[in-house]
């Protein structure tokens, strides 16, 4: 063989590894892109796609069942994405499932993800629109993340000079957890508290206990509660009660009225009371009378032996059966 045909030779075989490496290449594409498979084509209309493109892959419940196969402009500002989904993966998705974007990662392609659905509705078949739900937005996103790294920043230099202060006594709680002698008070309280329980709870028993005897049957207690013929009686005491305080309150008055009297002058037993010329009068009058009577009595008996009445005194003696 000349060095032409080699040269043929080796031509050939390049050419045919390059066509079988392109043909595999093609394949391999082709099975990712989902290209040799039997499919249906349905579609979701959104308001932003996120830069979303056409062979974006297409994922139902974490498994790839297909790609994005075209996107055009809908409406006034909308997007549809015309989506190409395997046809024996088709009759698990509903027509009242939903689409949205999300990421192949946290910061990878762009893909459509499929889900939700109920078996009361039947599968989608070729020209469904699903209804498409906006993903969340992630710039919005890191916004948010963004200003909450700073509060967390700020709450973070605020527990340090907190946790600084309790740590040096400052404060209530400082004081409490670095404060030996309020920790014993604490226990005291603590302690009391306990008791204050304890007394409590014997308290409760021997409240229950004094209302169960009320409610026992045949005592006082529970017949002024039960016993309806009680009650005419209590208030006839209540009413005779009454009249009494009334008749004693007016007799005080009248008490009070007489001893008003008694203290006053204007009236002779006020003035015997009260009044001490009268009653040094009335004393020396009756001094007076009682020397007039003594006087008197010695009169009458010297009387008996005088002459005129000597006689008569005798007589009377006499009569009484005296010598």
């Amino acid at each position: 063989m000349n060095q032409d045909n080699k040269r043929s030779v080796l031509v050939g075989l390049f050419v045919l590894i390059g066509i079988v490496i392109l043909v595999l290449g093609i394949m391999t594409l082709g099975g990712q892109q989902k290209k040799f498979v039997k499919a249906i084509h349905v579609k979701a209309v959104f308001d932003d796609i996120g830069g979303l493109q056409p062979g974006n892959n297409i994922w139902f419940s974490g498994v790839k069942i297909g790609t994005v196969r075209k996107i055009n402009f809908f409406g006034d500002s909308q997007v549809e994405v015309e989506m190409s989904v395997e046809e024996k993966v088709a009759e698990f998705i509903r027509k009242n499932s939903k689409a949205t974007i999300s990421s192949d990662g946290l910061i990878g392609n762009k893909i459509i993800v499929i889900y939700g659905g109920t078996t009361d509705y039947p599968p989608v078949t070729e020209g469904d629109r699903l209804e498409a739900i906006m993903p969340l937005d992630t710039d919005k996103m890191m916004e948010t993340l963004q200003e909450n790294n700073k509060n967390l920043v700020d709450i973070t230099n605020d527990l340090k000079v907190l946790t600084s202060k309790i740590a040096a006594g400052e404060g209530i709680v400082g004081a409490v957890m670095t404060d030996s002698t309020l920790a014993v008070n604490f226990r005291t309280i603590l302690s009391n508290l306990e008791r204050a329980s304890v007394n409590s709870n014997k308290m409760i028993a021997d409240l229950n206990g004094f209302s169960a005897k009320l409610n026992k049957k045949g005592t006082l207690m529970n017949d002024l509660v039960t016993d309806t013929s009680i009650v005419p009686d209590l208030k006839a005491t209540m009413e005779s009660l009454r009249v009494t305080s009334a008749n004693t309150q007016a007799l005080s008055k009248e008490f009070s009225s007489i001893t008003d009297k008694l203290n006053s002058k204007d009236n002779s037993l006020g003035m015997l009371l009260n009044d001490p010329e009268f009653a040094k009068s009335l004393k020396k009058t009756m001094e007076n009378a009682d020397s007039a009577s003594y006087n008197l009595n010695k009169g009458m008996e010297a009387l008996e032996y005088t002459w005129p009445f000597n006689k008569g005194f005798k007589r009377k003696i006499k009569a009484e059966g005296g010598n």
